[in-house]
């Protein structure tokens, strides 16, 4: 009773830290308000209250179910919240300025939010493993897969967010040119300006707003590479870990069922981006792509098989449930 007690208690206060954190990153970011600057420093101690508040929740849940929290979807979910927060610490105290926040802390309240919501009800009591379960990989499997869906997913937002300024800064060029084709002048006059409007773009592009930006999609690249380059050794990890407690389990290294099917299709598309990555002429824009695409895929990976509840891994399957 008071393991559940203490547990519902630092589910209310992370989820409540984190809401105070993203509100505090609309006040700087969109409304751009001089005197909320200042609290920068505020939510990035408040991601660090998070973090200990889902990690206080692991193991006291930990504690009183006496197996490692990753038996459902709830337990991965919330597990999935603190590998986000992970990711955000890790860059914290490394640089101790960190722009991840505006990627970690929605995906934070995202996936806590869902595990906390009405849906998960049944789950959000812990029960007895189920037989299948019941073995010394389940950390090791798990937790690296989860990890790794954590730092894909970070990666593959930062990709999201290269693409947005990217072709947003293209489609306003598209238009000025457009704008200038509109209208009707005579060829001396449509050469001038045309001339004109050659020096207006180089002007542009050399302009400290545009150069601001390009240094934000190289950052964004840069992070995204390097974030997703751990995702993936994680994923491999998990992958070859859940091979090795398949063979105990049921005899087959692989069985191609639909999470180890989808689980495969990941990997590969994740393989083809650090692939682009090599080639100088493919990485930026064309490698984002390939990160986008592979953000729906880990969702259908991690999420979407579950709905379907079928398989091999159907212990982490749900249904929705009304009230």
């Amino acid at each position: 009773m008071i393991f559940s007690t203490l547990e519902h208690i630092l589910t209310h206060i992370s989820f409540s830290v984190v809401s105070i954190v993203i509100t505090i990153h609309f006040l700087t970011l969109f409304l751009l308000v001089d005197e909320v600057v200042g609290l920068y420093d505020s939510s990035e101690k408040g991601m660090i209250v998070t973090f200990f508040c889902i990690t206080g929740l692991l193991v006291t849940r930990w504690i009183y179910s006496g197996h490692f929290p990753l038996s459902d979807l709830y337990e991965s979910l919330i597990f999935l919240s603190w590998g986000f927060s992970l990711i955000h610490m890790v860059y914290y105290f490394k640089k101790r300025k960190n722009d991840l926040s505006a990627i970690t802390a929605p995906s934070v309240i995202f996936t806590q939010g869902f595990a906390t919501s009405g849906l998960l009800t049944k789950m959000h009591q812990s029960a007895i493993l189920a037989p299948a379960l019941q073995s010394q990989w389940l950390m090791m499997h798990v937790s690296m897969m989860v990890l790794g869906y954590a730092a894909l997913l970070c990666g593959s937002l930062l990709s999201v967010a290269l693409l947005v300024i990217t072709f947003r800064k293209a489609i306003k060029i598209i238009g000025k040119n457009n704008n200038l084709l509109n209208q009707s002048f005579s060829f001396g006059e449509i050469q001038y300006m045309n001339e004109r409007s050659n020096v207006l773009l180089n002007t542009y592009f050399l302009s400290s707003k545009n150069f601001y930006r390009y240094q934000l999609t190289q950052q964004l690249d840069r992070w995204s590479y390097r974030i997703i380059s751990l995702g993936f050794i994680f994923l491999t990890i998990g992958i070859l870990s859940g091979a090795v407690w398949a063979n105990e389990a049921w005899g087959s290294y692989w069985n191609w069922d639909p999470k180890e099917t989808w689980a495969f299709i990941t990997w590969t598309v994740f393989a083809i981006y650090l692939h682009t990555r090599t080639n100088k002429n493919l990485e930026g824009v064309n490698s984002a792509l390939v990160a986008s695409m592979g953000f729906l895929i880990i969702w259908i990976c991690y999420f979407g098989v579950n709905l379907l509840g079928i398989g091999l891994h159907s212990y982490g399957s749900f249904t929705l449930t009304s009230n």
